[in-house]
Order: structure tokens, then sequence, then C-alpha cells
């Protein structure tokens, strides 16, 4: 609770803020609207790659395409989080711990057979069909819905425990994982306290890419992927509405983290 206060006063502070910066906006510009818009398009667009969602409410475009690079262990990643990801598994490796990826970037025909097979095993335990579509999604996230289709998600289980349940969090490695993830740009997707935002049970062993400046700012301010999208899109509301050009996501929540952590100092 006094994370979010933090937060709810800090983002207040930034949107007040706002004002003298539409002064600065009204100032004659160097080069055309049209190609200053475009560039900042440009900027945020580049970015947005990190921040996209996927989840039981936004499903993914049906031409999403993906340029993958393969594990050590023949799973793949989009190309664009495999060093970080390395990286974070050697410096674990380098603790004395054993974390195995066991699950990476899903096809759209693997993603629909495992969740088909949720149903069937659920339909086999005696849910009824409704009640095992809905519990299926829950555990399985529906074709179109997976983190794992976009390749900037992995299950990441400790070698001495390959199973995926709650003891997850138990083990060494998890527990080294959900503190220093954030330092390589990811975080824990699914967290307990977020299950009714994120829309998906939790889950100790997926975990995220957002990039290192996105992740740091959920770190810092107790937020999962869904309650920092829906902040962002206010403030960027709040600028278009007062004039103010757009400003880069991690350029923001870099902003935010920074009167957070100044808040906490005093």
């Amino acid at each position: 609770m006094k994370k979010w206060i933090s937060w709810t006063a800090a983002l207040t502070a930034a949107l007040m803020l706002l004002a003298p910066a539409v002064q600065a906006a009204e100032q004659p510009e160097t080069r055309p609207a049209a190609e200053t818009a475009a560039a900042e398009q440009t900027a945020v667009q580049a970015e947005d790659w990190q921040l996209l969602l996927a989840n039981p409410w936004h499903v993914l475009p049906e031409d999403f395409q993906v340029e993958l690079k393969t594990l050590p262990n023949g799973l793949q990643v989009d190309q664009r989080i495999y060093d970080d990801l390395v990286d974070m598994l050697a410096d674990c490796k380098a603790e004395g711990l054993r974390p195995l990826v066991c699950s990476a970037y899903r096809s759209m025909e693997k993603q629909t057979r495992l969740y088909r097979n949720k149903i069937a095993r659920l339909r086999a335990a005696g849910y009824t069909k409704d009640a095992a579509v809905t519990e299926a999604g829950r555990w399985v996230a529906v074709p179109g819905t997976s983190e794992h289709q976009t390749g900037l998600a992995v299950d990441l289980v400790a070698a001495s425990y390959q199973v995926l349940d709650q003891k997850q969090e138990q083990t060494a490695e998890q527990k080294w994982l959900m503190e220093h993830c954030w330092e390589y740009g990811f975080i824990l997707r699914y967290p307990t306290e977020k299950c009714e935002v994120t829309g998906i049970g939790y889950e100790p062993w997926h975990y995220r890419y957002v990039g290192k400046t996105t992740a740091a700012a959920l770190h810092e301010n107790g937020l999962c992927l869904e309650e920092y999208l829906e902040t962002l899109e206010a403030v960027n509301e709040q600028e278009k509405s007062t004039g103010t050009p757009l400003r880069s996501s991690s350029a923001f929540f870099a902003e935010m983290s920074a009167r957070v952590s100044e808040e906490k100092k005093i």
C-alpha cells in the first residue's frame, strides 16, 4: 500500500509539472511539426516492442512475427532479449545455482495444443465443458494471448526441482531470480498479489522481458505490466490534452522511479 501511495504521489507531481512544459512546447520549432511528430512516433514505436501486451483481453495481431535466436538448449527467444537472458542465467550460475529454461517461444500451433490438452485433462477430472475452459484459461493462455508467443517470455526452473507449481518459489534459483531479474530487464510476470489484474494465476517461474529501465521502475514501485501501461496511457493522454509532446515510456518511468526513491530518503 505504501508503495502505491508513493507511486501515486510521484505521478501526481509529474502531471502538475506538465503545465510549464506547455510553455516550452509553444516555443518556435527548429524543424517542421510533421517531421518532429514523425521522429517522436518512431522513437516510441522502437521502444514499444518491449511493452507488447498479451493477456486475456489483448490478443496478438494476426500478422505478428518475431525474429528468433536459439538458446544452447534448443529453445528460442526474441533475438533482442537473448544477451540479457544469457547474462542473467550466467550470473545466477556463478552463484552456484542451476537455473534451466524449460519453455520459451511457442508457435500458435504449440500454444493451441497445450491449451486443448489442459481442457481435456480438466474434463477428465470431472469439470464441465464451460468450467474446464474457464479454469484452463487461468493456467494456459488462450492461443493468441500467450506471452510465450511473443518470444519475450521464458519459464525458468531449478535443475533440482523441475515442476511448475508453487513450490518452485522455494528453490534457491527462484529466490535469486525474483530478487535480481529486474537488473537484466526481466520481471516476474504473474505475481501472486496481481492475479486479478493480469488474469493469470500465480506463476513463480514465468519471467517476461520489458527492458532494464521499465523493469527497474516496476520493481521499485510494485507494479505489474498492466498497471504500468495503464499509468503510462493516462500520462500520455494528459500530455496530449495539454499540448505537450509525448515522452518515451522509459524516460518517464525513469523519472518517476527517481522521484519515488528521493521521497523514500526524506
